[in-house]
């Protein structure tokens, strides 16, 4: 090795291979650790805030601040981590994430909701990181290869994802005995299962893969002024396959995240009780990561446009399958399973083709732009939700979600053209 960029060594040819396996692992790692601390503590979040607020009116407001937290901070996390790195990016957002633990504990303990509510937005760092760590697993992935890299690391959050609700409980009976409520106790777990994974992340994601990447890359692109915000900015403003890689992450997201979020409501009101709502999540969850491997292999084999239309297909029948379902407990659950399917596909292929769309230089800026429009989208989408369902139905909800595909079809059949044309 020679060093390249101050303390960042250029790697070999053979070495390489291995760094990658090692990057990856430890990726997986943190992300395990991640997902597994914001499932937990998200379990019982709307019952805490029903609880520190004495309204049901003001309980989605605790998700909601979640998600703004994770769109905020999704800037200055791509700023800082196109300035030092992924690293310090991710173990900063991980140590942010267990002090939003800690703020939600405390305000339950003083029964403070709006200091509750600035808890969550901090506590949406760590999802920011989560999102973040599927773009580090790209950074030193071959090109044909990409999108199995980031699916890897993508599907590792189903580990947590299925356990965290299922420590929630144990995690509140763990704190009663220090006047804490006990919807607050997954809280506290979680803040510690985020500072071992910046532990994990700091000690162990060395040398940073995106100093690595950017240190093997040709001189011409290595200056700061390439590196900035503003040119992540103009890298998507200039190239139709990034634009459409942003829409393909931003629908994809919004119409999961807005169906999603009220599917619970939907099938209470058809009587489902709540062993039922948690199993159509739980396929739901299931559709989302554990077939992310498959979604990656495609994008890489068949290629990134081809994926992104996937996507808008399974999602345009998932919300058939549940606009539809009516009182079919089990048709809901379909469309839940195949949305999760729809969005799997769409994350996928829109992160790999964003990756592959901008010059290596502007690509964590790129991304930190895309992760913001994303989880704003998302949050945006996730409040209409309720007002849609509360003034029409749960079907019209699922067809306000299917409209928004009408763009992003729009965008693709425009983009494959232009690509072809040139």
């Amino acid at each position: 090795m020679t060093a390249v960029e101050g303390t960042v060594p250029a790697v070999s040819a053979e070495l390489l291979p291995a760094l990658r396996r090692r990057t990856t692992a430890v990726l997986v790692a943190g992300q395990i650790l991640g997902g597994l601390g914001v499932a937990t503590g998200i379990a019982l979040s709307a019952v805490l805030a029903q609880e520190v607020s004495g309204t049901d009116a003001l309980s989605g407001l605790a998700a909601t601040s979640t998600v703004a937290g994770t769109a905020v901070l999704s800037v200055p996390l791509a700023a800082l981590m196109t300035a030092r790195g992924r690293r310090p990016g991710l173990v900063l957002a991980y140590l942010v994430g267990a002090l939003g633990g800690g703020l939600v504990v405390l305000a339950a303990r003083i029964g403070s909701f709006p200091l509750l509510l600035c808890g969550m937005a901090a506590f949406g760092a760590a999802s920011a990181a989560n999102l973040q760590a599927r773009y580090a697993a790209a950074d030193l992935a071959e090109p044909d290869r990409r999108a199995r890299a980031i699916s890897l690391v993508v599907w590792a959050t189903t580990v947590g994802a299925v356990l965290g609700p299922n420590i929630a409980a144990p995690a509140g009976r763990s704190v009663s005995a220090l006047g804490i409520p006990a919807a607050a106790g997954p809280f506290l777990w979680a803040a510690g299962i985020f500072l071992v994974s910046a532990v994990v992340i700091g000690v162990l994601l060395r040398p940073d893969p995106l100093l690595t990447a950017r240190a093997l890359a040709p001189e011409e692109e290595r200056s700061a002024e390439a590196r900035s915000l503003r040119a992540g900015l103009s890298a998507v403003a200039a190239s139709p396959l990034a634009r459409l890689a942003l829409v393909t992450v931003a629908v994809s997201h919004t119409a999961m995240v807005s169906v999603m979020s009220m599917t619970p409501v939907a099938l209470a009101h058809h009587g489902a009780g709540i062993d039922l709502i948690g199993l159509v999540i739980s396929v739901h969850i299931a559709g989302m990561y554990a077939f992310s491997p498959l979604m990656g292999r495609l994008a890489d084999r068949v290629g990134r446009l081809s994926v992104t239309g996937l996507a808008a297909g399974l999602l345009a029948c998932a919300l058939f399958l549940s606009g539809t379902a009516g009182g079919s407990h089990g048709q809901t659950a379909a469309g839940l399973f195949v949305l999760g399917l729809g969005w799997s596909a769409g994350l996928v292929s829109g992160s790999a083709l964003l990756t592959d769309a901008v010059p290596q230089p502007a690509r964590a800026a790129a991304q930190g732009l895309s992760d913001l429009v994303m989880n704003a989208s998302a949050g945006i989408g996730g409040a209409a939700a309720g007002l849609v369902v509360a003034r029409a139905s749960y079907g019209w909800l699922n067809l306000a979600a299917a409209c928004l595909l009408l763009p992003l079809a729009a965008l693709a059949l425009f983009t494959r053209g232009t690509v072809r044309r040139a």
